[in-house]
């Protein structure tokens, strides 16, 4: 047993019972302090990648190379199972949807996410038929690789603003569900009412649900809900560069040095670093 075949295999063990977060480093320092903190997998955030590339999130600014070597570090940087944010799979047909899936899984992910999104404005959305198509071929690329790695089909309707986010978030998570994902996730819902309504509708497959903001739900209340897994998208890249832009803006307009204040000491961080490297 390779050690990505067991990483896969709790991966999908993890997605069985219960409800587990996410969480989303952008760099291998990240993931480590993540793994450090006891969080069971992780997960790739292209945004958080994009915006530490000086670079705005999107297929049209980070080039699949360039995406799967930054995942393929990601996945080294420690031993815990990791999703791939994969966007829209690199690729317009399902041909080569399948053939950015066949890359992207020998990264050693444990499993990968297929959007829908078109990143057309005019037309935001692939055509149900066309984005069934693409989760079909996504599916048999990972089933001709006998990985077992996990496919998460997504439906982005709250974020391109469609006049009915939940109905046509629940009509197409129901197709990607026939279509043979194993973890449907429709970005953007916070109200119960509608989350509830996507966990009953794929059911019994697992859902993920974005939380990138405080809005009242905790792990505990998702989990009543009937919600698998919990992700948190570019949110913790966007607070460590809060951090980071309030204490530069500081000393850029007051001359001050007052941002620094309650900052995480370089004793704490480089103790951990040198403790984690030599315990590897």
């Amino acid at each position: 047993m390779t050690d990505f075949t067991a990483r896969r295999a709790g991966f999908r063990v993890l997605h069985e019972g219960g409800c587990f977060v996410l969480p989303n480093p952008w760099d291998a320092g990240t993931a480590r302090y993540l793994r450090h903190l006891g969080f069971k997998a992780l997960a790739t955030t292209s945004s958080g990648f994009a915006f530490s590339c000086g670079l705005p999130d999107g297929e049209a600014t980070v080039s699949r190379d360039r995406a799967l070597g930054h995942i393929a570090d990601i996945v080294t940087a420690s031993d815990l199972p990791v999703n791939a944010d994969f966007q829209s799979g690199y690729a317009a047909n399902p041909e080569d949807v399948a053939e950015s899936v066949r890359l992207c899984l020998a990264t050693g992910v444990a499993g990968l996410s297929i959007e829908d999104a078109t990143t057309d404005p005019h037309k935001p959305l692939y055509d149900l038929p066309v984005a069934i198509a693409r989760i079909r071929a996504a599916r048999a690329a990972i089933d001709a690789s006998g990985t077992g790695a996990l496919l998460t089909a997504r439906a982005e309707c709250y974020l391109v603003q469609h006049p009915e986010p939940l109905k046509e978030s629940i009509r197409r998570l129901t197709a990607f569900a026939a279509a043979g994902a194993d973890v449907l996730y429709a970005p953007g819902p916070h109200a119960r009412e509608d989350i509830r309504a996507i966990v009953a509708a794929v059911a019994p497959k697992p859902v993920n649900i974005l939380m990138s903001a405080d809005t009242g739900l905790t792990v505990a209340g998702l989990a009543d809900l009937g919600v698998r897994r919990i992700s948190v998208g570019s949110a913790l890249a966007r607070a460590a560069w809060t951090g980071f832009i309030r204490a530069a803006t500081t000393i850029a307009n007051a001359g001050s040095f007052a941002g620094f204040d309650g900052s995480t000491s370089f004793a704490e961080l480089n103790d951990f670093f040198r403790l984690d490297r030599a315990n590897r």
